[in-house]
């Protein structure tokens, strides 16, 4: 018997009892309740999947502040990707045997021991993978993959700078663009600054200097593309960093944790004013650096072909171990309130895995 059916059949032994995280509130760690109640049944054209891991990203941070632009209304269960078995198949549903493994990403829901999801949500984990490994190229390799090759349409021998390097994204973007040839630079804390050496990157410790100054300097007069996972009015200083003709990716707003003191969506709304007068900056302005806004769940949304294309591509990375996913910490869904406080805190390097 292989390595993914012993797991799926031990997993299966296990009491069919769903739990799951719910957000009733928005607020800190204090608002995530662990609730129990009957599985879910697959209705025509869905399958339910038994998850055996969730990632834990600063989009459900966002989330459970209400100060991401894609949260819905409480209550509901946070989780934006997984890893599982095909546990049941609903009516309608053909292509897909039970107790297959299964990644997902579903934006909300994940944070559970089952969830129930249309097939074409669904992509097959080829054999021979890591299931946590797998589970990491759904949210922060399709990310880090589509900014650089479908919004930066970065080429061999470009410079770019990576704010937080050591990170979940971060790491992604340092590996990928090895693969991709790139001369990269990446910010990180104290403790982040050996990995993103080690990954190939060229560390900044942005407590300790101005990067936009270090970057100037090691990089001849800026770089062809910054990533940029703080947002709003640091992109911005980001744009400074910049070579004539440079783009500014932002692709998440850590930087508006806390700041909207749980306001909800009202207060996320806002920084689209922001967004939108950088964004046209860069057009009239000398230069032309640009900023960009990237969003993987809108990409998934309006191109969701190029969302199966690019982790197929990335399954075949790994599977070369050209790229290496680093799981920063296993944590059980249990401890859901100190997975939240660990990533809050930042300089976690790698991702955090819920094991469910």
């Amino acid at each position: 018997m292989s390595t993914t059916a012993t797991l799926y059949e031990s997993i299966a032994k296990m009491p069919a009892i769903n739990q799951h995280v719910v957000v009733n509130r928005f607020g800190g760690p204090e608002v995530l309740e662990i609730v129990e109640d009957e599985i879910p049944q697959p209705g025509p054209g869905t399958v339910r999947v038994r998850i055996i891991a969730a990632g834990l990203s600063g989009a459900d941070l966002l989330m459970r502040e209400g100060v991401h632009p894609r949260t819905p209304r409480t209550p509901f269960t946070p989780g934006w990707d997984l890893v599982g078995f095909a546990d049941e198949v609903g009516p309608g549903v053909t292509g897909l045997e039970h107790g297959v493994m299964v990644v997902a990403m579903p934006i909300w829901g994940s944070h559970a021991k089952y969830i129930c999801l249309k097939r074409d949500e669904l992509m097959l984990v080829p054999p021979g993978l890591d299931p946590l490994e797998a589970l990491c190229l759904v949210f922060n390799y399709v990310t880090a993959y589509q900014m650089m090759h479908r919004c930066a349409r970065v080429r061999s021998g470009q410079r770019v700078l990576i704010h937080g390097g050591s990170g979940g994204i971060g790491t992604a973007l340092l590996q990928l663009g090895k693969v991709a040839g790139l001369e990269m630079y990446a910010t990180a804390s104290r403790r982040g600054l050996e990995t993103v050496r080690r990954l190939g990157g060229i560390a900044i410790d942005y407590r300790n200097v101005d990067f936009i100054e270090e970057v100037r300097r090691l990089a001849h007069g800026g770089v062809d593309t910054v990533f940029d996972g703080v947002g709003e009015r640091h992109a911005w200083q980001s744009r400074k960093a910049l070579r004539p003709e440079g783009k500014v990716v932002i692709y998440g707003f850590t930087g508006r944790l806390h700041a909207g003191r749980y306001a909800g969506v009202r207060y996320a709304l806002r920084g689209f004013g922001i967004i939108g007068l950088m964004i046209a900056a860069g057009f009239v302005l000398p230069g032309r650096k640009t900023v960009v806004p990237f969003s993987v769940d809108r990409m998934k949304q309006f191109k969701p072909l190029w969302f199966r294309e690019d982790l197929a591509t990335l399954f075949g990375l790994l599977a070369r171990r050209e790229i290496e996913p680093i799981i920063a910490e296993r944590i059980p869904l249990q401890e859901i309130r100190r997975a939240h406080l660990l990533l809050g805190q930042g300089g976690v390097t790698g991702r955090i895995v819920l094991m469910c």
